[in-house]
């Protein structure tokens, strides 16, 4: 298959150089991860200076074999959780004066409880550390459709919960081989009806050979489960050896999304080429406000 060349559009900001370096040198001291640097993101320099940062919990290995993903793969290499993350977490949202953290995590099937123990802990140090003014987005796994699970997450108090589909569900063989895109949207339906006032997230990528009427059906699809805010963004192959780029879509294209979007009803849709599930995460916080 020829490799497609990347259009103009597909420049990252080199906004917030400054506020990386900052927030690279406390990371590497205090053994964290942020999923902005594991997966490559282009618009994590934006978002550190915007005071947002996407922290990933739980090690930087996933159990799973998504073939889109960056992320380590080699779970020769897991480890147990560290007890000090939730702490070091805290103290840098703390610390850099964070108003929007989004914590996520490499999926973890290895653990009994999918790591949800972590979230919690990390959840109640950011609300023990004073940061009362921080808002917290959770980006969570499927859980393996743990019910129990998700109910422990959700009563930890996050502002909102975040759960991406990723792509349709016809492309979940090739794409998401281990998950499963009813599960998925079963996590994002009960998480609405365990709490009602709870702010629900999804979000997924484009370019890997989906039509027009399939995104648009996706996203009927998760208005329908009740979901709040979805974020939609141009898939870019992390390597050769990755899912392949199928097309570059148009900016008109997300615009037209977004639009789409909007009438149906969601309250904030991120629909760009360079948007990535964490992406102006910090909007929301109009929504909690209003709430």
């Amino acid at each position: 298959m020829d490799i497609l060349r990347k259009p103009s559009w597909l420049r990252s900001s080199k906004i917030g150089a400054r506020k990386t370096r900052e927030l690279t040198k406390y990371l590497r001291a205090h053994n964290l991860h942020t999923v902005c640097e594991s997966a490559r993101c282009p618009n994590r320099g934006e978002c550190f200076e915007r005071g947002t940062a996407t922290f990933m919990i739980l090690g930087d290995i996933c159990t799973r074999n998504c073939t889109f993903c960056a992320v380590n793969k080699d779970i020769s290499k897991i480890r147990q959780p560290d007890p000090a993350e939730p702490e070091n977490i805290a103290l840098l949202v703390k610390d850099l004066k964070l108003k929007h953290v989004v914590i996520t995590t490499v999926t973890r099937d290895d653990l009994e409880d999918g790591g949800v123990g972590q979230f919690v802990q990390v959840i109640a140090e950011i609300k023990k550390s004073g940061n009362k003014d921080t808002s917290i987005e959770v980006l969570i796994s499927d859980l393996k459709g743990d019910l129990r699970q998700l109910k422990k997450i959700i009563s930890a108090g996050p502002d909102v919960l975040n759960h991406n589909v990723e792509t349709i569900k016809r492309l979940y063989p090739q794409v998401r081989p281990k998950a499963d895109f009813e599960r998925s949207l079963e996590i994002l339906k009960k998480a609405k009806e365990i709490d009602g006032k709870l702010v629900t997230k999804s979000g997924f990528m484009v370019g890997l050979g989906e039509k027009t009427e399939e995104i648009i059906s996706l996203m009927q699809i998760l208005r329908q489960a009740d979901v709040d805010l979805i974020t939609i963004g141009q898939y870019m192959a992390p390597s050769l050896q990755h899912y392949p780029v199928m097309e570059y879509i148009h900016p008109q294209v997300f615009d037209y999304y977004k639009s789409e979007g909007e009438k149906m009803g969601f309250k904030l849709v991120e629909s760009a080429p360079l948007v990535r599930s964490s992406y102006h995460a910090e909007k929301v916080r109009k929504f909690l406000k209003k709430g």
